[in-house]
């Protein structure tokens, strides 16, 4: 399961901080349900966020790049308190000595979601999930602005 991965991934980052720091940590929340923009979140309240959209897309590079990267700032409030910034020197030094990865401050996965092809009279067009979601449980129906057709679904082949 996705969760499953994620959550082994950061338990093996704070195994890896608590062998390098000879210290241990308490261990966050980890919970899989952000959206929108962002890969990961770290909350100041106990939680890692992460968002399954990102993780989908590159679950190796994912796992290799986004946790450690939620993982550090955890363990920098640990270490430091909330009062530093985010993506700091002591943020920095952690993604290079712990994690051996450059420390960056955003990552470059898509935001583009899944489409479906849909079919009308004079052309083929992209549907979202969400829209895609409606038209097979009956509660969503959609025309071709040019033709007036309605939309059938190409079953993407």
């Amino acid at each position: 399961m996705i969760d499953t991965a994620i959550t082994e991934q950061v338990e093996s980052c704070f195994e890896q901080a608590e062998s390098q720091l000879g210290r241990t940590f308490a261990r966050p929340q980890v919970r899989c349900d952000l959206r929108g923009r962002a890969a990961g979140q770290a909350r100041s309240d106990g939680v890692l966020r992460f968002n399954l959209h990102f993780y989908r897309q590159d679950p190796a590079r994912f796992l290799r790049e986004v946790v450690p990267h939620e993982v550090a700032h955890w363990l920098v409030w640990q270490l430091h308190g909330h009062k530093v910034r985010p993506h700091g020197h002591q943020w920095q030094a952690l993604m290079r000595q712990l994690f051996a990865l450059p420390p960056k401050r955003t990552h470059d996965f898509s935001l583009r979601e899944t489409t479906y092809l849909y079919r009308c009279r004079c052309q083929t067009h992209q549907l979202s999930v969400r829209r895609h979601n409606k038209v097979q449980r009956g509660t969503g129906q959609y025309c071709c602005r040019h033709c007036g057709a309605t939309l059938a679904f190409a079953d993407n082949a």
